[in-house]
């Protein structure tokens, strides 16, 4: 996280307003927020294969991790504007590091504790942190200027919950920021370094067994050394035997030397510096950060680019960049060079072959592109010779690469010929431009205004006052990195998903289809048999449905039906009122030619009709006539588990299923409520708060047994709270809860265990349901028996 001066000097350069809601904190009803306009990321100076936010300012990269195959980048970002303020953290995931899908915010002010400023995040795959509850392993993020704050996620960073109530778990001498945590396998223990300035700059190290609870090991007094601290190992020239760790700051600084898993001791009594673009949180490279657990070691790297700014964004990131270290004349230096899954981008290649180049040679036309040349200095007259970027006509062009060969200088930054030869590879984007000198021995990072139009395209090798020989060029074209993803639609079928009339637009909490007829979404999964389920809701027109097959739809209709459906029959109906506004929650079950409709969890389908027109094909989403709202299509997945009758019905806040159990999101109290009545029974369930205060049990209508992460469990009915039994409990937990009934007698159990034991006789019968307050909670495995 940078000084507040340089980011408002960048935020004035901005020049332009998001038209949106000024900076705001957020509220544990609307987290997880997802405050996006659409967009084809089609906007002038948009990268193509750039990371930049849909919306709002962006800078440091945060919290990078490896998850189950998937790569989350958490970024410090403010949704609702285009100046730094207020600082949230993006997020985005990638399957390859190349194409990215935006996801709602994963941090929040007024939800989450602290100031949310940068750090850097870690799965705890061990447990070693006792927060795993589920099937997930947490992950856990650090942030926090002076003073350390620990946010953490049990659903694979869905959502984040903030430990022991923002608690600072370490808190460094005078000003602080920025903490990396990485895990020292050769003293099994887990490493944290900070920023701070108590006594001058310097990085203070801490160490833990658990993650959560820090000993101060060690500090590093360093002048050069400020903000946005790195650390890790690399092998010298690959070699397992020359381990050097390397330790990085937010302007690309960096020193090697060896760790011992409390004290860090520099080889070099200077730094180098790994990037030679503008270094500073105006310029053009900063704040760096490096992926945590990537599968095959590699150490990949993402860069914030302040100097990239559109209608509608501010900042960007660098294409990632491996890291190696690597023997030259001069030392040991680190390179950096593009990871090899770019070339998933590629297509229309061009190679040429050794020849002599004497002024300029035209390769081809082309607005995003990469470019490998090497050049052969023996006998060469040119006083420079390089590449010249988006040419034109009349023989102007937006930027040159060249190599002086007077001053020994790529792109105005030293580098020296390696056997007489000099390498330069470029990525252009619309507003980006990355030289790499040498194998990566030289990396510049920079910020350009590339003019995409059709008649400023070209690409040509060149020199200047005389001849040199160019002995290879390969040239790629580099495709759209955007738009393979679904951002707010979760569930588990497949990709890519396709529009079929209408306008389908990410909103929170699922899809949104507008149309005047019918339109469909259908995604790349295709299916015979099966369980399909989601959620829906007409927000305004007729009808909302899932579409199976292809070609069958089951919806809901403001007309008062659910309705069966295919393209010249209408199969079945059943006669319902179906209001606008609230999600339904829709099953169907395909077996041969029967099909089944279920309504809002109920055990007896809806619909149970025949048709033998079409036997398999895609799943998807229908909306008719209006505006809907689609989430959590899913394909034979575990729902919610409950031996209670349906229909179920809310009465306040928004309930969905998102693949396994029950959901529910309100401000205030909100129910949810089966057609089961019962007297006397046990009714138990799994319960657990994402975010906010409470989750309940609710039964005989009124009355509702909690976990209140105020730290209590409660039993209450409205007007008055029967009894509580102090314990502590945690956001992002699993608890499960029991309510014994029999007559006036009410007794409550945490985890097996009894914790309230009391009486009232104002509600005697009643429905059994659940309740949520003041945020979101989930519910699984609800059941009731005698």
């Amino acid at each position: 996280m940078r000084r507040l001066l340089s980011v408002l000097l960048l935020a004035a350069a901005a020049l332009v307003a998001l038209p949106s809601a000024p900076a705001s904190a957020g509220t544990v009803a609307d987290y997880p927020e997802f405050p996006y306009p659409a967009t084809a990321y089609d906007e002038p100076y948009r990268g193509q294969f750039h990371f930049s936010p849909r919306s709002g300012w962006m800078n440091d990269p945060n919290g990078m991790v490896y998850y189950r195959g998937t790569y989350h980048l958490f970024f410090q970002h403010n949704p609702h504007g285009l100046a730094w303020d207020t600082m949230h953290w993006g997020h985005a995931t990638s399957t390859d590091m190349v194409h990215w899908t935006q996801r709602p915010i994963a941090l929040e002010p007024g939800v989450h504790a602290g100031d949310l400023w940068s750090g850097n995040g870690v799965v705890d795959t061990a447990n070693v942190t006792g927060l795993k509850s589920g099937d997930d392993d947490p992950i856990l993020v650090f942030a926090g200027t002076n003073g350390v704050t620990v946010q953490y996620s049990t659903d694979g960073a869905k959502t984040f919950q903030s430990f022991d109530h923002g608690r600072k778990v370490a808190v460094p001498s005078g000003t602080s920021r920025d903490p990396h945590v990485f895990w020292h396998a050769a003293s099994n223990r887990w490493v944290m370094v900070v920023w701070n300035d108590g006594g001058g700059n310097g990085a203070t190290f801490y160490t833990s067994a658990n993650l959560l609870d820090w000993t101060y090991a060690s500090r590093l007094a360093a002048g050069w050394f400020f903000e946005c601290p790195d650390m890790f190992p690399l092998n010298v020239d690959g070699s397992a035997a020359n381990q050097k760790w390397v330790l990085t700051d937010a302007s690309g600084e960096y020193v090697i030397g060896s760790f011992d898993g409390t004290a860090f001791r520099p080889d070099w009594s200077s730094p180098q510096r790994m990037d030679l673009g503008t270094n500073t949180a105006d310029g053009t490279f900063y704040a760096g950060q490096t992926f945590t657990g990537v599968p095959d070691g590699r150490v990949i790297q993402m860069s914030w680019q302040p100097g990239n700014h559109g209608s509608t964004w501010t900042g960007d990131q660098t294409f990632p960049a491996e890291l190696a270290l690597k023997s030259f004349p001069e030392g040991v230096r680190l390179t950096r060079t593009p990871i090899r899954e770019l070339a998933s981008l590629r297509s229309g290649g061009i190679a040429l072959g050794s020849r002599t180049i004497n002024g300029p040679l035209a390769i081809t036309a082309a607005d995003t592109y990469e470019v490998t040349a090497e050049f052969d200095l023996a006998g060469a007259t040119a006083s420079s010779f390089g590449l010249r970027l988006h040419t034109r006509a009349d023989g102007t062009y937006d930027r040159a690469v060249a190599y002086d060969r007077a001053a020994g200088t790529l792109y105005g930054r030293p580098l020296t010929p390696v056997n007489g030869r000099v390498k330069m590879r470029v990525l252009v984007d619309r507003g980006q431009l990355e030289v790499f000198g040498n194998d990566g021995r030289l990396s510049v990072s920079d910020n350009v205004n590339f003019n995409s139009a059709t008649t400023s395209q070209g690409l040509q090798v060149y020199s200047e006052n005389g001849a040199v020989t160019l002995t290879s060029l390969q040239f790629y074209r580099l495709g759209k990195a955007w738009g393979t993803g679904e951002s707010t639609l979760d569930g588990n079928l497949a990709g890519p998903w396709t529009a079929n009339g209408g306008t389908w637009t990410d909103v929170a909490g699922g899809k949104q289809g507008t149309a005047t007829g019918d339109a469909f979404y259908l995604s790349s999964t295709n299916a015979a048999d099966f369980t399909y389920e989601g959620d829906v809701k007409v927000v305004s027109g007729t009808a909302a449905a899932l579409t199976f097959r292809d070609q069958y739809s089951a919806n809901v209709d403001t007309s008062g039906v659910v309705k069966l459906w295919r393209p010249g029959r209408e199969i079945a109906t059943f006669a319902t009122p179906i209001a606008t506004g609230r999600f339904y929650h829709l099953k169907v079950v395909a077996a041969g030619s029967r099909l089944r409709v279920y309504l809002d969890h109920g055990a007896t389908p809806v619909i149970d009709a025949t048709d033998t027109q079409y036997t398999s094909g895609r799943l998807g989403l229908n909306v008719f006539h209006g505006t809907a709202v689609l989430a959590n299509p899913t394909l034979n997945g575990v729902g919610l588990r409950t031996n209670l009758a349906g229909p179920w019905r809310p009465a306040g806040g928004t309930w969905t299923v998102p693949g396994a159990g029950l959901k529910g999101n309100a401000g205030g109290d909100a129910f949810y409520l089966s057609s089961t009545n019962a007297a006397d029974f046990t009714y138990e369930g799994d319960v657990k708060v994402v975010n906010g205060t409470a989750a309940a049990l609710t039964f005989r209508d009124q009355y509702s047994a909690n976990v209140d992460t105020s730290g209590v469990v409660k039993l209450w009915r409205p007007g008055r709270d029967i009894a509580v039994y102090p314990t502590q409990i945690l956001e992002g937990r699993t608890y499960h809860l029991r309510v014994v009934a029999r007559g006036p007698s009410l007794a409550v159990y945490l985890n097996g265990t009894k914790v309230i034991d009391a009486s009232d006789s104002t509600y005697a019968s009643g429905y059994l349901g659940v309740n949520t307050f003041n945020g979101t909670a989930t519910f699984q495995n609800l059941t009731v028996s005698a």
